[in-house]
């Protein structure tokens, strides 16, 4: 779970990477032209951030966890002589180690940060802060303690809601919107560094929006004020003492502050508090889709200006829009009135949209746009329903995934972009196991350094549709690719799908 003091609980991402810096060398102004040119005016930063801090920090707290875990280091332990004056450290270090051979324990401490946003006392941190505590003991800026209860947490936001029990009502902080914060506005980040309590920092907003890969929504205010190891889960302010983020990773090759950290925005985080409070565990919207992203060439095959949006490259049985409102091949730009730039935009607004809200969806069709309106589902249910669909998949028979199948005996001209084809019968079936709602061409063979080789299409693999047709023999996929070529067209927009019948589009060079 966490460390020690010494290595605390703020999740690092490892950079490594040099840097230089370039000098260029600055012509100096002579005294008349220093004399006759008008000084140039910058705005300063707040020249003094004490009135804000000492309101805010009663309200941060720090947060110790302990957890037991098993030692599985079996030697011996050490004897010492009756009477030695190390005989008090050795029971001491190996009390409930069970002695020699037994089931040895051992106690992890790790320290965190916290804030208070309920005078009732809800508190807000990091689920990795927490994540298998045995014991949570919140450390108020006052000196006092109090145990603390798991409300409920989210893995996928890193975010948690902790519950004490204070004799009087506890100072708290407003959640402000972080949709407001525009880069180079002044923040200040208070939390318990390196088990330094009650530690203050102030920075500007450097980006907004950052992907560093630690969630499928990330969507990270990223900060150059000091945040270290232990500051993490503790609060990011605005000047006004709103929270608008909650610190929760840093970059760095050393572990401690280079100026590049990373807080959850609170237009991410208020809604997963809000949940956690009422629910104890996450309602997200779910559209019920499979996406990839649009690239250059997955753009002109649509017939689209410019490379947007989620292209959706399945459809989940059961979902919210299995009765066709979407379908395969769709592009989403659009999503209740907020635009889908890229595909990992489209994740974190269903995810942010209530269960069963019924909203618009704006897609472009045979390079048409038109609107569709859809009623979300619950992402937690569909996962189980995935889960489920899994379990249900038949496992290939037995010396399948041995070798890979023998080619289709076919002539040289059957051999398409690189591909040797076959129809998708009976046999073709057996021998690539391949399922039964599964509909198209099967690929029997691919040749090396073609062009469906670059794509990493494989044999076994289904091609259902060219440049948006449904393919039925190998006389078809010849035939859409020379329609393609008279075209002009530079790449067909091949729909594969493996031999479960999981889909994914790809863009062939057309030789």
């Amino acid at each position: 779970m966490g460390l020690s003091i010494r290595a605390s609980f703020f999740r690092s991402v490892t950079l490594a990477a040099s840097a230089a810096l370039l000098l260029n060398s600055v012509p100096v102004p002579s005294v008349a032209q220093a004399q006759t040119k008008p000084p140039v005016l910058t705005q300063q930063g707040p020249d003094s951030v004490a009135d804000l801090a000492a309101g805010l920090l009663d309200a941060v707290v720090n947060i110790s966890t302990s957890q037991n875990v098993k030692n599985d280091d079996q030697a011996p332990m050490p004897q010492v002589p009756e009477g030695s004056p190390f005989q008090d450290f050795f029971d001491e270090f190996f009390k409930g180690q069970g002695g020699e051979g037994g089931d040895r324990q051992r106690t992890v401490n790790s320290l965190g940060s916290g804030f208070v946003i309920d005078p009732s006392g809800i508190i807000v941190t990091n689920n990795h802060v927490i994540e298998g505590a045995d014991d949570i003991e919140i450390n108020f800026a006052n000196g006092s303690k109090l145990k603390a209860k798991l409300i409920g947490t989210d893995t996928k936001t890193d975010l948690a809601v902790l519950k004490v029990e204070p004799k009087k009502p506890l100072t708290a902080v407003p959640l402000g919107d972080s949709r407001k914060m525009r880069i180079g506005d002044w923040v200040m980040a208070i939390g318990n560094p390196f088990g330094l309590g009650g530690t203050v920092t102030v920075g500007i907003i450097s980006a907004r929006g950052r992907n560093i890969n630690a969630g499928p929504y990330d969507n990270f205010i990223q900060t150059d004020a000091a945040i270290n190891k232990g500051n993490s889960g503790g609060p990011l302010f605005n000047m006004k003492g709103e929270v608008i983020g909650i610190n929760t990773a840093i970059i760095s090759p050393s572990g401690g502050s280079i100026g590049i950290g990373f807080s959850v925005p609170t237009e991410l985080a208020g809604n997963v508090i809000s949940q956690l409070r009422e629910f104890g565990e996450t309602h997200r919207g779910w559209l019920g889709v499979r996406i990839q992203p649009v690239n250059a060439d997955i753009a002109e095959s649509l017939k689209m200006d410019t490379p947007k949006g989620a292209l959706v490259a399945g459809i989940i049985k059961g979902g919210p829009v299995d009765g066709g409102e979407i379908k395969t091949g769709d592009v989403i730009i659009k999503f209740d009135g907020r635009d889908v730039v890229e595909m990992r935009d489209l994740p974190r607004v269903v995810a942010e949209s209530p269960v069963g809200k019924a909203v618009d969806v704006v897609i472009i069709r045979d390079g048409k746009e038109m609107t569709v309106k859809v009623t979300l589902g619950r992402l937690e249910d569909g996962e189980n329903l995935a889960e489920a669909e899994a379990a249900k998949t038949p496992e290939s028979e037995e010396g399948t995934d041995q070798a890979e199948p023998p080619a289709a005996d076919l002539p040289a001209s059957d051999v398409v972009l690189g591909m040797k084809l076959a129809v998708l019968d009976a046999e073709s079936r057996k021998t690539y196991g391949i399922s039964e709602d599964v509909e198209g061409v099967v690929v029997a063979d691919v040749q090396p350094q073609s062009a469906a080789a670059e794509r990493r299409i494989a044999s076994g693999d289904v091609i259902v549709e060219i440049g948006q047709e449904a393919m039925k023999t190998p006389e078809d996929v010849s035939a859409r690719v020379e329609e393609l070529k008279a075209d002009g067209r530079r790449n067909a927009l091949l729909m594969i799908a493996n031999k479960t019948g999981e889909l994914r589009f790809v863009t062939v060079r057309i030789e």
